[in-house]
């Protein structure tokens, strides 16, 4: 069977849950040879074999900390020498989408990103794709070259399959490009104790209807119920009352949740494009004409200030 590259995203040897998704698609179309670089590498074998990985190509360089972009992509490139996949799968996030299209440029194959299923086809791995705003369903395959396909979290559920996960040293020669932009300084960021926007299972987001960033408390206390990220319109972020890094829609980050709950939340274009192929969408607004009652799973017509600390309570009151 051909072998499939996916590429670890990892903090420290810690894998995150969108490239265990991946090995779950990778196996449809082929072996999946997993590909970790950077620091605790080496301590991402355990769980990739776990799920699937016959083989861990690990690869760790002051580079990969030191530049950006570029030194992952040269290591990539120097896997996909090695191994000759079927295809190479990323997570759709900024950096990834990043490291694929450089990717694809280099070994001359056609992209394709943010995809939200992979299915194995007679001329290679078809992608389905969520277009135009979520208004359209795609299904498209790379037609020259290996696919390089980037999958948006949440498009599949994780399902553990034992294999050797076998460590394997990555050999990388950085090209002259690979030290041309460094990073000067890091700040962490802020721990909120919610799960990260992109990944998580269940979003709570809020809008213009909250009114006012003291008002998002209600929209938080929902969210920590659940176990759930904060997500924001463009509305309410532009307006202050929340952070730009939890803005969801298309200038703002995309999500695809197994539940999302917008409350006080128009539902413009702007806003759907980021949110629309979410599993199960869940409205509050106190207008009944709102765009976003045409796409929800379930509405309710009511002021969030009433509705939400409600389904909060009921909530806590389940989990007991």
């Amino acid at each position: 069977m051909a072998e499939v590259l996916v590429y670890v995203d990892h903090v420290d040897g810690a894998v995150r849950k969108p490239t265990l998704e991946l090995l779950t698609l990778a196996r449809r179309v082929g072996e999946p040879v997993a590909v970790a670089l950077g620091a605790g590498a080496e301590a991402t074998a355990a769980t990739l074999g776990e799920h699937g990985a016959v083989r861990v190509l690990t690869a760790d360089a002051t580079e990969f900390a030191d530049y950006l972009v570029v030194p992952k992509v040269d290591a990539l490139q120097a896997a996909y020498d090695s191994v000759s996949p079927a295809a190479v799968l990323l997570p759709s996030s900024g950096e990834a989408k990043e490291i694929a299209a450089r990717l694809a440029v280099r070994i001359s194959s056609g992209l394709i990103t943010d995809a939200v299923d992979l299915e194995a086809g007679a001329e290679g791995p078809v992608a389905t794709q969520s277009v135009f705003a979520a208004a359209y369903t795609t299904k498209s395959r790379v037609s020259k070259g290996v696919p390089v396909i980037t999958v948006k979290p949440n498009s599949a559920q994780v399902e553990p399959s034992a294999a050797a996960g076998a460590v394997e040293a990555l050999q990388v020669s950085f090209g002259a490009t690979a030290t041309g932009t460094k990073v000067v300084s890091r700040t962490p960021r802020e721990t909120t104790g919610r799960p990260e926007l992109t990944e998580a299972a269940i979003v709570v987001s809020g809008g213009r209807g909250v009114n006012g960033a003291e008002n998002f408390s209600v929209i938080e206390a929902l969210a920590d119920s659940l176990g759930a990220a904060v997500g924001a319109s463009r509305a309410a972020v532009d307006a202050g009352w929340y952070p730009h890094s939890n803005q969801v829609g298309q200038t703002g980050k995309s999500v695809s949740p197994q539940l999302y709950i917008a409350s006080g939340i128009s539902g413009a274009i702007q806003h759907r494009a980021g949110m629309q192929t979410s599993k199960t969408i869940v409205a509050i607004n106190k207008d009944s004409e709102a765009p976003i009652f045409d796409l929800v799973d379930y509405g309710i017509v009511g002021d969030l200030f009433d509705v939400v600390p409600q389904l909060t309570d009921e909530v806590k009151a389940r989990k007991g």
